[in-house]
């Protein structure tokens, strides 16, 4: 099993865009293919099996990768941990229990992801730049108490190190902060604190939903485009001018453009509409 799996390429690197292509252009699984390939991996340790049901629902990991964007964590890596644990999940992916791999791998996939946050977020970081470093050691050393410095004390300290007032009092500040829990406890949750779990993710979207919806614009999309190519170049005009563009061309606009009068541009724009929507309807 792990032979099988490590076949498959976990590291989008450092061009995701390519990656994401990639991983988007490997067909999705039907009911019966994915039923099929568990079987022969749950019953014969199929390693070919294993491999095409990973690879198959890469696609969901970038997507559920997304929605933990906004913590200062590569996506590159997110992706990474939610492959491991989509891999973790193929392993015990039983067929028969009837639930289709990418809802019973979306639990594995979080799991990895929340772990990766939990090691690497921190809200505070407490020294950037050079400038910024050096004051928060030589901080450090002058501050011998826990408490806050009285304004005379911030004023010794900043003569002595040679800097202003406020940049004492600010690294002072993030000397005295604390990074959050990501998980709240029974005491925070009591002092109104809601914790980053509670809001990292939308427990409302599905991301089996928001693939296959965003598969079917895609779909759509390609199917127009086809559609239109079928029409002659000047109906194509008319409905880019009077559809697609993003500043709407009017009848009248289109009737001088091309001699013709306002009410027969109108009926182009019927009959070319009516063409587009028996070829998509195909």
């Amino acid at each position: 099993m792990s032979t099988a799996i490590q076949t498959v390429n976990l590291v989008p690197g450092s061009n995701l865009s390519a990656y994401m292509q990639t991983v988007n252009a490997i067909p999705l699984l039907t009911a019966e293919r994915e039923q099929e390939l568990g079987e022969q991996l749950y019953y014969q340790e199929d390693l070919e099996a294993a491999r095409e049901l990973v690879m198959a629902h890469l696609r969901f990991v970038v997507h559920i990768a997304k929605s933990y964007q906004g913590y200062g964590l590569p996506l590159a890596d997110l992706v990474q941990e939610g492959n491991v644990g989509l891999m973790k999940a193929v392993r015990r992916f039983n067929p028969e229990k009837g639930v289709r791999l990418v809802s019973f791998a979306v639990h594995w996939i979080k799991a990895e992801m929340h772990e990766y946050v939990l090691r690497n977020w921190r809200i505070v970081k407490v020294a950037t730049t050079k400038a910024q470093r050096k004051l928060f050691f030589n901080l450090r050393g002058a501050k011998k108490k826990l408490a806050w410095f009285t304004n005379d004390e911030a004023h010794a300290v900043a003569a002595d190190l040679g800097v202003d007032v406020s940049e004492v009092r600010r690294m002072e500040g993030r000397l005295t902060s604390v990074d959050m829990g990501f998980d709240a406890g029974a005491d925070d949750e009591d002092d109104g604190y809601v914790a980053p779990a509670h809001y990292l993710e939308d427990k409302a979207a599905n991301p089996a939903r928001l693939l296959e919806d965003s598969d079917w614009q895609e779909n759509n999309l390609q199917h127009l485009k086809l559609a239109l190519a079928q029409l002659d170049e000047r109906s194509q005009d008319i409905l880019q001018s009077r559809w697609l563009a993003e500043k709407k061309t009017t009848l009248h606009e289109l009737a001088a453009k091309y001699g013709i009068s306002a009410e027969r541009i109108r009926q182009l724009e019927q009959n070319a509409m009516k063409t587009l929507r028996a070829s998509m309807e195909a």
